[in-house]
């Protein structure tokens, strides 16, 4: 039996669920599809926005209160997946090119990174969350097992002499510093 080198796995809070592992749709596809490991909606930045006054405020030059921030804010997925790879590698989170043309979904950050130490960490077992950003004007009903983003595995280089004294992850977002 060989060694394990890549691949996905379910975390144990969805171990009693139905949640299929990403595949390639084809031989020829470089990315593997997440699929949602339950309902969400993913509210419309838009709708928020003029329900709060806030587009108002923007149009005239005036600042956002803080409590009407949220309307901004971006949407956890969850996958109830973790991956695992070798160490010089990571996880290409990437949007499905028909999320924006269909859905009006975006990854708000462009793309996501899953590092290689971020499998099993303390604080959440590594699972993959997507963070999207609904632009359309209507919410979106994201249901269970519908197809999210892609994830791609690919290597990294790193500098000669570079300094070792790194931390240890212990948990999701930003938790490799902000």
């Amino acid at each position: 039996m060989s060694e394990r080198v890549r691949g996905f796995e379910v975390v144990s809070k969805y171990s009693e669920e139905t949640i299929e592992l990403p595949n390639r749709a084809t031989r020829g596809s470089a990315g593997y599809d997440l699929k949602a490991a339950k309902d969400i909606v993913v509210p419309s930045i838009w709708k928020a926005l003029l329900a709060n006054q806030g587009l108002a405020n923007l149009m005239q030059g005036n600042p956002v209160e803080e409590d009407n921030k949220s309307f901004l804010s971006s949407t956890l997925v969850p996958t109830g997946i973790k991956a695992y790879m070798p160490e010089q590698e990571y996880l290409l989170l990437a949007n499905r090119s028909s999320n924006p043309m269909k859905k009006q979904l975006a990854l708000p950050n462009g793309i996501g990174v899953i590092d290689a130490d971020y499998y099993n960490n303390p604080n959440n077992e590594g699972e993959i969350f997507v963070q999207l950003i609904n632009y359309g004007f209507d919410d979106v009903q994201v249901k269970k097992g519908d197809r999210i983003a892609q994830g791609i595995f690919t290597p990294y280089e790193v500098v000669d002499n570079e300094v070792s004294d790194f931390q240890t992850r212990v948990g999701g977002f930003g938790s490799s510093g902000e």
